[in-house]
This record gives C-alpha cells, sequence and structure tokens, in this order.
C-alpha cells in the first residue's frame, strides 16, 4: 500500500479515510527496521510507558474503544483497569513489536470495513460523560487527530533511538 494523504476522491468520507490511513502508515513507517529492544527502550525517564512498542499498542486500543465501545455499544473488554489505566502500553513491553503491528493493521482493516457500512451522521450508541454522542465523523477526526499526535511522539523517540528522521 501506498502511504498518501491524497484522496482519490474528494468526497468527506473519501478525505476522512484516506487521513486516517495515511497517519496509520506513518505510525507503521516509524517502526519499519526497530528491534523489539529498541521498540521497547524507556527513552524518557519521566514517561516510562513511552516507548515505540507502547504507543503501537495504545494506537490499536483506542481504536478498538471509539469504534466498537463508544460508536458499536460493545462491553469494554480492554486491557485496561482501573487500577492500571494506562494497561495497554504497559503489556507492550511483553509483546514482540511485529505482533503489535500486525494486530494494529488487522484491527484497522476491521473497523475501515465498519466505517464504510455506516453513514457519517450516525451517533455513537454509547454517550460520551457529558450526555452527548458523538458521530461517526468526530470519532474518525478524533482518531486522525489521536494518531497523528503520537506519531509526533514516534519521531522523537525514533529520532532519539537511532537517529533516523523521516517518514
Amino acid at each position: 500500500m501506498t502511504r498518501t494523504d491524497t484522496p482519490p476522491a474528494w468526497d468527506e468520507r473519501t478525505q476522512l479515510t484516506t487521513f486516517l490511513g495515511y497517519v496509520r502508515a506513518t505510525a507503521r513507517a516509524k517502526c519499519e527496521e526497530l528491534s523489539d529492544e529498541d521498540a521497547r527502550k524507556v527513552l524518557l525517564p519521566g514517561s516510562p510507558l513511552t516507548t515505540v512498542s507502547g504507543i503501537v499498542s495504545h494506537l490499536r486500543w483506542v481504536e478498538y474503544y471509539w469504534f466498537r465501545v463508544v460508536f458499536l455499544g460493545e462491553e469494554d473488554e480492554g486491557p485496561w483497569t482501573e487500577e492500571d489505566p494506562d494497561r495497554e502500553m504497559r503489556i507492550a513491553a511483553d509483546i514482540p513489536l511485529s505482533r503489535l503491528l500486525a494486530e494494529y493493521a488487522e484491527e484497522s482493516a476491521r473497523y475501515d470495513e465498519l466505517v464504510a457500512a455506516h453513514d457519517l451522521d450516525t451517533r455513537a450508541r454509547r454517550k460520551r460523560a457529558d450526555g452527548g454522542a458523538p458521530d461517526l465523523r468526530w470519532i474518525l477526526l478524533h482518531l486522525i487527530e489521536e494518531t497523528a499526535r503520537h506519531n509526533g511522539h514516534l519521531d522523537i523517540l525514533r529520532e532519539m533511538t537511532d537517529g533516523r528522521t523521516g517518514a
């Protein structure tokens, strides 16, 4: 798959899904040729969970939460707990980077199908703390923002690990 932010058509759905695909592909590109050891390195003493592996796991589980728990209204069976709300980042230290990336890609493909099957105006089944239910459009925009923000973290971690920049 070619990584591009230029959509094949200019309708809203295609623009949103192309951008989400682009930021996902960018996250994967940041991980190319990175060893499991390097992906697990804690480089920021004040943020021990901010590792490449931790971020990839977080991105995978953030999409799970927004698409399955919020949008579809399914029970939350994510890895986090009240005692350990960042557990999705902590467990990544025990999972090979290749598996984290494969699970992220697999789940992303599943969510792409979900998005294709629903109108952008469809409201989430689960309400937010403020009582409102976001529509699918907002969820896509939020995931683009979330993934792009974490791509910045991946940029920094990768440069600190082996000097690689870009992608």
